[in-house]
């Protein structure tokens, strides 16, 4: 009792307050962190859950507000690649090897819209669109693989479109971009194609890796908890020693 009117007492209130809101906004750190412990976890779970489920038909005619729930699905899809809109994603790597990725619309039999298919990488000697030909797939063609978000930079929401870009390439799988350069409707996700057979020659593709760990934010709940209760313990230690007959 005597330790804590003695915190709390004229000459060490004031740094008893600061101590106190200093442990409260650290417990507040780790309390944010077992938050977004609690949403991983859950995150986890959606995506299992996709992982699992078989593969679903696009040619079924999904509306755009179940695709936007199926990030990540494994779907097939038959159609015929309109290799006239082709697009070349750029700066992408397959095993340390510089290229690009073949973007191609896939059109679906009896329907308007088409879904834009990552078909895979290209060396630096292909990147010449003069050479994507001896890529092409006429005729109709399967496709399985997994469905993916549009790409998007949230600080470049709503902005014009680049007048300096080069028509036919792109940085990032930004469909409402790639929208205005193709004649007819995409869907607003678009197909990551998976490797199938030996997979040697291009377009190479690989299967996507996910993450199902927790993260770190069970440790760093962990140190923020631990903080606070070094500060407290160091905090009144100090005080203690300072106030004890003999002590400086």
């Amino acid at each position: 009792m005597t330790l804590l009117r003695t915190l709390f007492n004229r000459r060490w209130w004031w740094t008893t307050l600061l101590v106190v809101v200093g442990m409260l906004v650290l417990v507040r750190l780790g309390l944010w962190q077992l938050d977004r412990l609690a949403q991983r976890r859950a995150a986890n779970v959606v995506l299992q859950q996709q992982l699992d489920v078989p593969p679903v038909s696009l040619n079924e005619g999904l509306d755009d507000l179940a695709l936007a729930t199926m990030t990540d699905r494994q779907v097939v899809v038959t159609g015929v690649f309109d290799f006239e809109h082709q697009f070349l994603l750029k700066l992408q790597y397959y095993n340390n090897t510089p290229g690009g990725h073949l973007l191609a619309p896939l059109r679906l039999p009896g329907r308007e819209e088409a879904i834009l298919v990552d078909r895979g990488w290209i060396p630096e000697t292909a990147l010449d669109p003069a050479a994507w030909g001896q890529f092409d797939e006429p005729g109709e063609v399967t496709v399985t693989g997994r469905l993916r978000p549009t790409e998007t930079l949230s600080r470049n929401a709503g902005a014009t479109p680049d007048p300096a870009a080069v028509p036919g390439e792109v940085y990032r799988v930004d469909i409402a971009a790639v929208q205005r350069q193709v004649p007819y409707p995409l869907l607003p996700v678009y197909l990551l194609q998976a490797p199938a057979g030996a997979n040697d020659t291009p377009p190479l593709r690989a299967a996507p890796e996910f993450d199902l760990s927790e993260g770190p934010h069970l440790s760093y709940a962990i140190q923020w908890f631990s903080f606070a209760l070094m500060l407290g313990v160091g905090y009144v230690y100090y005080v203690w020693r300072h106030t004890r007959p003999g002590g400086r």
